[in-house]
């Protein structure tokens, strides 16, 4: 391993940090509306039964996964641009996000109903394949920027910054202009998903997503390169890069803890609309809790670097975690009510089991990194992308999981699917229910594998501050 000279790339500083969260703001664009809309616009709007959905959720992260792993590959094996690793993957993969972003909220209502199945699985396939030409290179830039612990921190809170403020504008600014009220069969008035206006703005979205994206190669450095003597291409460096991957022990224990975070935490934000659509009927309001559940990530990030610099992330996020499984089995027992006082309650609860989520997904990524540095020191290889197209993987694989486990619950609780169709008689509280408890089990999972299987520790952080020094 060997950095570039000095007197050629400019030292690390804000300019990095900036374009690292202009490029989480540009993916998340695209993936805050998929993982927050578009299960509701296939089952709200376009009709596709819920076990139905689940199966096509399955059926696409599989093959999502399996991609992530070929491009990883490629990536690390089949450099398409003359000076950076990169960034020419980065923008290719924003040209076709920004198409298959507007495919997945084609309005085709129009379509019998196995058309819609298809066309729902392929352009989802097609989305993934995009979002993992992006997402794989724009993450394994983390570990070649810097390859000091610190700032790796920082770049995974700007990171957590960037990603921010699309989730802020899906989950605050969206509501009021995708759902309206309407009176059903029975005379009441709910809540409806004016679906059709979801393509416009997945337009304007993916759009802003390009240009975001392209900043970003434009602004961060790449200063870490490895030696690649030793790599191998082919089928043989995904065996080797898979090798590398799983007898790196802290690398196993953090990708538990993601697939239970991304699975039933971050992929699990559709019951939380539903929750004020049928529990508190009240869908215009669901950014209200947005606010509440990132008010500890504001904090996190104001404080993070300190307390991990003094206690290792580690012990930070295992803390953390722990009371977010607390305050889950707490929220079981809540008198949570629907009005006004219940769902400040309710948002309260919310703040109290994301507490631990939020150090992790502000933290994850430096801690990937490490993890990354770790194999690299002990192999010699620069397996970046390919190691972190594993990482990857498994969190396209928790976040199919995670929707299925949604449809899954909401057929064990008997919703109705279509625009206009009336559930039964305390559904809403089902549906508060439902969701309260996947958050809190993610938070028992997380502790769990944080405490136990990961093994980078405060002394270990230590020791690659020495060496990067």
């Amino acid at each position: 391993m060997s950095k570039a000279p000095q007197n050629a790339v400019r030292p690390f500083g804000w300019q990095d940090k900036l374009g690292y969260a202009m490029g989480d703001m540009g993916c998340n664009f695209s993936f805050q509306l998929v993982s927050t809309f578009m299960q509701l616009f296939y089952l709200q709007y376009i009709g596709i039964e819920a076990k139905h959905y689940a199966t096509i959720i399955l059926i696409s992260k599989i093959f999502d996964a399996v991609n992530d792993i070929v491009i990883g590959n490629l990536v690390d094996t089949k450099k398409i641009g003359k000076k950076s690793k990169y960034m020419p993957w980065i923008i290719l993969g924003a040209v076709t996000l920004v198409i298959f972003n507007v495919m997945l909220f084609a309005p085709v209502t129009s379509l019998p109903y196995a058309g819609k199945y298809a066309w729902c699985l392929i352009s989802y396939c097609l989305w993934s394949i995009a979002y993992t030409m992006v997402n794989v290179p724009y993450g394994s830039l983390h570990s070649v920027i810097t390859d000091d612990p610190q700032q790796r921190v920082t770049l995974s809170t700007f990171r957590s910054i960037g990603a921010a403020l699309p989730a802020m504008i899906v989950m605050i600014a969206l509501p009021p202009i995708v759902y309206s009220k309407q009176t059903n069969a029975l005379g009441e008035e709910i809540d409806v998903l004016k679906g059709g206006i979801l393509l416009p703005v997945a337009v304007v979205m993916s759009v802003f997503a390009f240009f975001v994206l392209w900043g970003t190669t434009k602004l961060v450095k790449e200063r870490v390169h490895r030696d690649t003597a030793e790599n191998v291409t082919g089928f043989k460096a995904i065996i080797s890069s898979a090798k590398s991957y799983f007898t790196n022990r802290a690398m196993v224990g953090a990708t538990i803890a993601t697939v239970a975070s991304v699975g039933l935490i971050n992929s699990t934000m559709s019951l939380n609309n539903m929750v004020f659509q049928y529990f508190f009927n009240a869908a215009d309001k669901t950014g209200i809790a947005m606010v509440g559940s990132y008010a500890p990530m504001i904090v996190v990030m104001a404080i993070i670097g300190k307390l991990t610099k003094k206690f290792g992330k580690k012990n930070v996020l295992v803390t953390a975690m722990f009371i977010g499984a607390v305050a889950g089995v707490i929220s079981l027992f809540a008198p949570i009510t629907a009005d006004s006082k219940g769902m400040i309650l309710y948002i309260v609860c919310l703040m109290g089991l994301n507490v631990g989520n939020a150090v992790f997904q502000i933290s994850v990524w430096a801690i990937v990194a490490d993890c990354i540095e770790v194999s690299s020191r002990k192999t010699g290889k620069s397996e970046e992308g390919s190691l972190y197209a594993i990482y990857s993987f498994f969190r396209k694989l928790a976040q199919g999981i995670g929707q299925a486990v949604v449809s899954w619950g909401l057929v064990a609780i008997n919703f109705k699917e279509g625009e206009n169709a009336v559930q039964d008689l305390g559904f809403g509280n089902k549906v508060k229910m439902l969701y309260i408890i996947l958050l809190m089990v993610a938070s028992v999972i997380s502790v769990l594998a944080m405490k136990f299987i990961y093994n980078i520790g405060k002394k270990e952080e230590e020791e690659f501050a020495n060496k990067a020094a």
